[in-house]
């Protein structure tokens, strides 16, 4: 059968295997999905082997999104602009497309699952490391009305968006510039939920109507979405949705199959 896997390390956490079997019982492809272990410094001699054995598409995880994105030898605009590499597909022709489908899961997680639009609001977004780099074109491509990056370190900011103001209002500050800012959507790309530190924000960036949106996930609310609870916010997510639908964006360009994410979704917080 069609070979895929995900390649990462460490790699014993990862849902993709689950994930993935499931698009396929679901669309009735018949494929072999598996993970994999991989040496820091043995990327490409894995990859290799991988597509030379008969393999016809990886996801990337960390701490390969950078080899990834130098291993593909074409890429889509997405993965040119995020500058990182999160699948790879073995084409025809013998070259290897890289693509970035983070941005995108993110994305249809908010409208589609949270049913809640992006056009004409007002995005903060918490952080400015290689995570947000990755969501920044999708999020811009919806046309909200600005983007702020808050970031500990404000020239990190000031870097994303220089990169990307061409696309749409992008913004930058430090955390301590917030003020009495409020938004209607925030977004956490820190890495609180992995640390339990919380960056210093004000409560004025939350109003009862604003959506909060982790990009972490865990069985219980990360501390930012704990943190958004305790100011009012009553409209919450986490990032599973997002794992889930980036795992169906690269399901779609190996398969030309957009999958359900719903009931994969939720059978995925069960297991939490």
């Amino acid at each position: 059968m069609d070979r895929y896997a995900v390649f990462g390390n460490p790699i014993a956490q990862s849902k993709s295997p689950s994930i993935h079997i499931e698009f396929a019982r679901q669309s009735g492809e018949q494929l072999v999905y598996e993970k994999k272990l991989v040496e820091v410094d043995e990327f490409k001699q894995a990859a290799d082997d991988f597509f030379q054995q008969g393999g016809l598409g990886l996801n990337i995880t960390v701490p390969f999104k950078l080899d990834a994105f130098a291993y593909a030898t074409q890429l889509t605009p997405r993965a040119q602009t995020a500058g990182a590499v999160n699948t790879l597909k073995k084409c025809e022709d013998g070259s290897v497309l890289g693509d970035n489908t983070d941005g995108q899961g993110l994305v249809n997680d908010i409208i589609i699952n949270h049913h809640r639009a992006l056009k004409n609001q007002r995005i903060l977004i918490l952080g400015a490391g290689g995570a947000v780099r990755g969501i920044l074109q999708p999020l811009l491509l919806q046309q909200p009305k600005e983007i702020v990056i808050a970031n500990r370190t404000l020239i990190k900011a000031e870097v994303l968006v220089a990169e990307f103001e061409s696309l749409g209002c992008v913004k930058a500050c430090e955390f301590s510039a917030l003020g009495d800012q409020s938004f209607d959507v925030i977004i956490n790309g820190t890495s609180a939920s992995l640390s339990g530190q919380l960056p210093p924000l004000p409560k004025s960036i939350i109003t009862p109507e604003s959506f909060c949106f982790d990009m972490m996930y865990s069985a219980e609310p990360t501390v930012f979405l704990h943190w958004a609870q305790q100011q009012g916010c009553q409209n919450l997510a986490d990032g599973l949705g997002m794992l889930v639908g980036q795992a169906a964006e690269s399901f779609y360009v190996w398969r030309g199959i957009k999958p359900e994410t719903k009931a994969v979704i939720e059978s995925m917080r069960e297991q939490l």
